[in-house]
């Protein structure tokens, strides 16, 4: 029987994990293994996580290490990295395990991402989430914010995420392009729009974009981190 574990990276989410955690309970209970992956917390997340997770590991800080940590203890056969701040699909008839693993067998595909919706104050978060999600069916290109899912094997057969300090997604995506193209899936996590919030919506776009261009353009995630503010930042 093919399984899933969820792996979850975390930094400082002492106030919201609990509720990130509590709403994969259902989960939990048709067999899903849920992973903790700290980054080296410093308020009370980890407390808050155990009595809701299945196991909790310590990993340098950094999303990849941290996720590469929980994929290494990780007994599933299908492996679905989630961010603390992101919500899997809860409608009737959108388990997000039937999904995955239906999808994936379905298809012949070893790895994908969900459709993405943001949750945030800005009107037009729901015309960015589109477009999110039409650029990532056209590159084949997924982010950490759509909920990637891939097969133990092609985990593998990639190498695990890319132990750099930003981009590891984008890199990661065109590793396994090599391996399979992608599912996307249209039923839709909900990721916060903090950072959108946060910084302005337009300043985070061309960001966003400016990084990626310099990234596709050769540049090193080292400096690109430091445009970013990584370090700084939680999301």
């Amino acid at each position: 029987m093919t399984t899933l574990s969820i792996i979850v990276p975390v930094l400082n989410e002492a106030d919201g994990i609990a509720p990130a955690l509590a709403a994969l309970a259902p989960l939990r209970q048709r067999g899903v293994e849920v992973i903790v992956a700290d980054g080296g917390s410093t308020d009370g997340t980890i407390a808050n996580a155990t009595p809701l997770c299945d196991r909790v590991v310590s990993a340098p800080r950094g999303r990849a290490m941290q996720m590469n940590a929980g994929a290494a203890v990780a007994a599933g056969d299908t492996l679905l990295f989630l961010h603390a701040d992101t919500a899997l699909p809860d409608k009737a008839g959108e388990l997000a395990d039937e999904l995955i693993l239906t999808g994936l067998a379905k298809n012949g595909k070893k790895w994908g991402r969900f459709d993405v919706e943001i949750t945030g104050r800005h009107p037009l978060l729901p015309m960015v989430a589109v477009l999110i999600n039409l650029r990532s069916r056209l590159s084949g290109i997924a982010t950490g914010d759509q909920a990637m899912f891939i097969t133990r094997e092609a985990f593998t057969a990639a190498g695990g995420f890319p132990e750099i300090p930003l981009m590891e997604d984008i890199e990661f995506s065109r590793r396994l392009k090599h391996v399979s193209p992608p599912l996307c899936l249209r039923a839709r996590v909900r990721t916060s729009g903090r950072r959108w919030d946060t910084h302005g919506l337009w300043f985070t776009i061309f960001l966003m974009w400016r990084l990626r261009l310099s990234y596709f353009l050769g540049a090193s995630p080292e400096t690109l981190a430091q445009v970013y503010g990584y370090g700084r930042r939680k999301d």
